[in-house]
Formats: structure tokens, sequence, C-alpha cells
């Protein structure tokens, strides 16, 4: 067998294994936007597919993972290729782990349904739902850039995640006032409290995301460095 037909084979391998990357990412991006369609439709029906999908998207993680394993132990991949291997555990990883906070947002979706709360009480649940919106464009964006290994995308990622953070924490000082003005909101306030916690990260896993691909791009870690030092990083 030719190195040139091993390296055909190879390329394959690696760009299947990117496909199912991608699927898997679609899937926990639809597995989110249903966990808040649930809660600001409060549907249980919903919250229920939503964690009818968690045991998929499991699945998805250990095979993946479990191909990739077998991929480095056959091809012995170099530099550029390991990396990118190496960077596809991770998100996986990373993407399960969205999967996980789609499905406590479900349940507790489904635990303030059976308390009632829907009928008896008014919540911000418009401004969870927008602090949701900025989390799933930003996976949204790390899939494309994934994608296309595109790290100036990867970048504004990167960057968004500081509005995220803003808005979870405007989010925190309004529930506290809810909380404060009438003592009747504390316990699903305080399920919304999680509600956006798990959002938020959400475009955490987002960030890692295309933390990644700068890594598979550049062969450069980038966490933990400064916001201004990133684009010259990822040029």
């Amino acid at each position: 067998m030719t190195d040139k037909h091993l390296s055909t084979q190879f390329d394959a391998e690696l760009s299947g294994i990117s496909t199912r990357v991608l699927e898997m990412g679609g899937l926990v991006e639809s597995q989110v936007a249903q966990a808040i369609y649930a809660l600001t439709n409060f549907s249980a029906e919903t919250a229920t597919q939503v964690l009818a999908q968690e045991t998929v998207v499991n699945q998805m993680e250990v095979d993946i993972d479990r191909d990739l394993s077998t991929i480095i132990a056959r091809r012995q991949p170099t530099a550029r290729d390991l990396r990118l291997l190496i960077a596809i555990s991770k998100t996986i990883g990373n993407l399960e782990r969205v999967g996980d906070e789609a499905a406590r947002i479900a349940r507790t979706v489904q635990r303030l349904i059976n308390t009632g709360v829907s009928s008896r009480l008014r919540l911000p649940v418009g401004d969870v739902s927008f602090e949701a919106s900025l989390a799933t464009t930003s996976l949204r964006k790390a899939l494309d850039a994934f994608a296309r290994l595109d790290t100036a995308k990867a970048v504004e990622v990167i960057k968004q995640d500081n509005q995220i953070d803003q808005e979870f924490d405007g989010l925190m000082r309004k529930l506290i006032t809810y909380m404060m003005e009438d003592p009747r909101t504390i316990s699903s306030s305080i399920d919304l409290v999680f509600v956006a916690k798990a959002i938020e990260r959400v475009g955490d896993h987002a960030k890692n995301l295309a933390e990644q691909i700068i890594y598979i791009v550049k062969g450069t870690d980038v966490r933990h460095n400064p916001l201004e030092s990133l684009e010259s990083l990822a040029r």
C-alpha cells in the first residue's frame, strides 16, 4: 500500500470525524434552543424531548472519542494532525457538557411546571431568553469557525463571552430584586438563577471551542491570555 493511499485514507478519516463533530454540535445547539423554548412557553413536552436527546449526545461523544483513539494508535499522526485530533477530543467534551446544561434547564422547567409557578408569578423569563440567544449565537459561530478553521471568527466568539457574562450579572441583580420585593418568588427565582448559570456555561463552552480552533490552526494555546493579545496570537 503506497504512502499516498495511506494519506488519502487518513484525510478521509479526519474529514469523517470532523463531520460527526459538527453533527454533534448541531444536536446540542438544538437541545439548548429547545430547552429555552420549553422555559419561555412552559412546555413539558419539549422539556422531555431535550432530556431524551441527552442519551444520544452522550453516545456520540463516546463513539467519536473511541474512533479518535483508534486513529491515533493506527496512524501515528504528525504534529498538526495530532493537534487536530487532541482538539477534537476536547471539543466533543465541551459539546457534551453543553448538552448537560440543556438537560439541566429542561429539568428545571419540569420542576417549575410541577409547582405551578407559570400561572402564579411573573418572572424575568424574557431576560433569560435573551442571555440564551447570545450563548447559542456564540455556539453557532464557534461551530462555523470549526468547520472553516477560521481563527478570526474564533476570536469573535472569545470576545463575545464578556457580553454573556455581563448579561448574566444583570439578570442576577434583577432576580435578587424580585426576591426582595415578593418572597413568593424566592423558590422559582433560585431555579432561574441555575438556568441563567447553565446558559452562561454554554457561552463558556463556546469560548473553549473557539480557543481549540486557534490551537488547531496556530499550535498556540491561547487559554488564560489577555483579550487584547488574542488577535495577534491568532494571526
